[in-house]
C-alpha cells in the first residue's frame, strides 16, 4: 500500500512566489503518484500565516482548480514555527508521512524522492540537510555556523545545517503532539522525540521570487528562543560566572586589607568606579537571562493556543478552531 503524503507549506505574504512554486509542488505530487511512490490521496497543505496580501486568495483559487491543493488559514500571524506546527497537526491524522518545506522554492524539491525512499526502508524522520551554503552571504554563513556550534555547546540537540525541511511519519507526529510548549523551536524538538532517523543532503537554491521574510532580527530571535527553550545551560553559566566573580572579589578584598595594613593605600575613584560598574554589569546581564526564563515559564503557564485556524479550503462552514 502506497503511503499518503502531505507536503506542508507555511506561507506569509508570499503572493509573488506562490504563483511560481505551487505548479512545481503539484507536478512533484503528480510525478510521485505516477511513479507509484505515494497514494493518489496525497495532498499539498498550505498554511496561511495571517498574510496581508493575496496569499490566501491564491491558495483558495488553486484548491478549487486542483484536488491536490488544500489550505488552512490562521486567524492572525502566529509566526513561522506555529504555522508549521498547525500544518503538521492538521495533517497527522490524514496521512502516513508529511514533508515540510518553505514556499520560496529554495529547498530542492527533488530531495523529496530520497526522503520517501528512506521512509520505505523504515526511517521515521528524515532531515533535509544543506550540502553547502553557497547562496548565503559571508556574514550569514559565518553566523549560521556559529549558531549551530553554540547550540551544541549549550546542550541543544540539532542537526547541523538543517532548518525545517524534513519528512516526519504520522506515528512520530502523534507522539510529538504531546509536546505542548508554547515556545517553539521545531528543529531542536524533533530530535527529542526519538525514533529512527536519517539525513538527505540537498543543494539550496536562490529564492524564486519576492523577498525573504526572515531578516537578521528574526534569525537572532529564533536562535535565542531555541537556546532558552531547550537548554538551561545559560543558567549554569551564570552560576559559574557568579562564583568566579565572588572569588575575584574575595581576592580583591584581601588585597585591599593587606595594602591598608602596609599603609600603601592610594586614594582614587577610578578603580572603585570600574569595579562597581563591572559587578553591576554582570548582575544586570544575569538578571536579564534569568528574567528571560521566568518570562517563558509565565507564557507556558498561561497555556494560550499556539495557533487558531480560522478557515479551511475544505470547510464550507469556515468555523473557527482552536488548537493547542
Amino acid at each position: 500500500m502506497k503511503p499518503i503524503l502531505y507536503i506542508v507549506v507555511p506561507c506569509f505574504n508570499e503572493e509573488k512566489v506562490l504563483l511560481e512554486t505551487i505548479p512545481i509542488f503539484i507536478k512533484k505530487i503528480n510525478d510521485l503518484v505516477y511513479e507509484k511512490k505515494i497514494s493518489v490521496k496525497s495532498r499539498i497543505l498550505f498554511v496561511n500565516d495571517g498574510s496581508r496580501d493575496k496569499t490566501w486568495q491564491i491558495i483558495q483559487e488553486f484548491s478549487k482548480e486542483n484536488i491536490n491543493c488544500i489550505g488552512i488559514s490562521l486567524s492572525r500571524n502566529m509566526g513561522h514555527q506555529s504555522a508549521l506546527l498547525a500544518g503538521l497537526m492538521e495533517a497527522k491524522d490524514k496521512c502516513d508521512i508529511t514533508i515540510s518545506l518553505d514556499c520560496d522554492g529554495q529547498d530542492d524539491i527533488c530531495a523529496v524522492d530520497q526522503m520517501i525512499d528512506k521512509y520505505v526502508l523504515g526511517v521515521e524522520i528524515v532531515y533535509g540537510v544543506r550540502s553547502a551554503r553557497k547562496t548565503d552571504s559571508f556574514f550569514k554563513r559565518g553566523t549560521a555556523q556559529c549558531f549551530y556550534k553554540l547550540l551544541a555547546t549549550l546542550g541543544v540537540e540539532t542537526i547541523y545545517n538543517h532548518a525545517d525541511y524534513r519528512l516526519v511519519s504520522s506515528r512520530v507526529l502523534k507522539e510529538f503532539a504531546g509536546f505542548t510548549e508554547v515556545n517553539l523551536f521545531l528543529r531542536g524538538m524533533f530530535p527529542l522525540v526519538g525514533f529512527k532517523s536519517d539525513i538527505v543532503y540537498y543543494e539550496r537554491h536562490e529564492r524564486i521570487a519576492g523577498k525573504s521574510h526572515y531578516p537578521l532580527s528574526k534569525m537572532v530571535a529564533l536562535a535565542w528562543n531555541g537556546i532558552t527553550s531547550l537548554s538551561v545551560r545559560p543558567l549554569h553559566l551564570i552560576v559559574t560566572l557568579g562564583l568566579l566573580v565572588a572569588v575575584f572579589s574575595f581576592v580583591a578584598v584581601l588585597w585591599s586589607v593587606i595594602v591598608q595594613l602596609l599603609g600603601k593605600t592610594v586614594a582614587g575613584w577610578a578603580s572603585m568606579t570600574s569595579i562597581i560598574a563591572f559587578l553591576g554589569g554582570i548582575q544586570l546581564v544575569s538578571i536579564g537571562v534569568i528574567g528571560e526564563y521566568v518570562g517563558k515559564i509565565y507564557m507556558e503557564v498561561k497555556r494560550r493556543p499556539r495557533y487558531i485556524i480560522s478557515e479551511r479550503t475544505e470547510d464550507k462552514n469556515n468555523g473557527t478552531t482552536r488548537e493547542w
